[in-house]
């Protein structure tokens, strides 16, 4: 059985005490992924004192050098994504097709941020005085905190780890705990891509542990966070405070307007497609459907016919359209949403 452990200073570090985890499929509750100690306040302050004194040899590598070895992460990503991604069903339980697609979008990522670390050139600008040359130039911002969700598990923490990297800023990484196990293979391929220790840091534990420490200690100068508006707000409110950027991604509701006059053949396909895709567990789900009375029975037909013939179990097996729910306690999140509906 996998132990879940953090990554600091280029090691990856084991817990013996502190609030214990288990990691299982949520196709199958009996199949135990993983089991580990969360990370404390005590791995949160050496992950950012390990960040901070990897950051002037960092920030001085050229940007291009930097570029290649988030392109060397980008081709083994791709080269493993088979591998990467059964572990991704397993552990967050989506479909292995939408896996697979999760995996290719990250390795695009990757392969864009690798080509801009050569185009991250400054500006110059006429200056009224004579002889003088006014140019900018970019410098890294510093050491940033990445926390990331379960939804997309690879993919995220991908969009947010390439450009602070290729950008020279270190970081600390905290992805959700309930796919750690995902972040760990993330992390473990740009560790073989050749990132020196210290640039990037992997910690698996909650926000009341260290999600506040990061977002509060003044050597962590920026913050990208996806996640609840919740947390996000709070996170905003902090980074402000003390003058750090933040970045924050949100859940939303996110509409479908279905007027008369539409394709209603091609409504019901995108408003089944966004809603039902990922088994619905997208911040970009489709959560509304505003119909015109006109269309609204054709509609609801359609969309129940559709939905009618999907195949739903593990992800793993041929066929299956939709896999399980992360976890227990989003199904009880659900569930309590389809009772405020009736």
């Amino acid at each position: 059985m996998t132990e879940v452990r953090n990554f600091i200073r280029g090691e990856w570090i084991s817990k013996r005490e502190g609030r214990e985890i288990e990691v299982r499929n949520p196709a199958d509750q009996d199949e135990l992924l993983a089991k580990g100690i969360l990370a404390s306040a005590r791995e949160a302050e050496a992950a950012i004192a390990a960040a901070s004194e990897a950051l002037p040899g960092w920030a001085r590598m050229p940007a291009p050098k930097r570029g290649e070895i988030v392109e060397r992460a980008a081709d083994l990503l791709r080269a493993e994504q088979d591998e990467v991604a059964r572990l991704l069903t397993r552990e967050e339980g989506k479909t292995l097709a939408d896996a697979k697609g999760e995996i290719y979008r990250a390795y695009n990522v990757l392969n864009y941020t690798a080509g801009q670390s050569r185009r991250m050139g400054g500006t110059t600008i006429p200056s009224e005085l004579p002889k003088n040359f006014a140019y900018t130039m970019r410098q890294p911002l510093g050491v940033v905190a990445l926390i990331t969700p379960w939804n997309f598990p690879v993919c995220i923490p991908a969009w947010k780890i390439a450009p602070a990297l290729a950008a020279g800023n270190t970081v600390i990484f905290k992805p959700s705990s309930t796919t750690p196990l995902t972040a760990a293979a993330l992390v473990e391929i740009f560790e073989r891509s050749g990132v020196p220790p210290g640039v990037l840091n992997l910690l698996v534990g909650g926000s009341s542990d260290i999600g506040d420490l990061l977002t509060r200690d003044k050597r962590v100068r920026g913050i990208s966070f996806t996640g609840s508006s919740e947390n996000g707000t709070q996170i905003y409110t902090t980074c402000a405070a003390r003058g750090a950027k933040s970045q924050c991604e949100m859940g939303g509701k996110n509409p479908v307007v279905v007027l008369e006059d539409a394709d209603v053949a091609l409504a019901a396909d995108g408003i089944v497609s966004g809603a039902f895709g990922s088994t619905g567990q997208r911040c970009t789900a489709t959560s509304r459907a505003i119909v015109e009375e006109s269309v609204a029975d054709e509609l609801i037909n359609q969309m129940v016919t559709r939905v009618s013939k999907w195949k739903l179990g593990n992800g793993l097996d041929p066929g299956v359209q939709m896999g399980p729910l992360v976890s227990a306690q989003q199904r009880q999140t659900v569930e309590e949403y389809i009772e405020i509906g009736k």
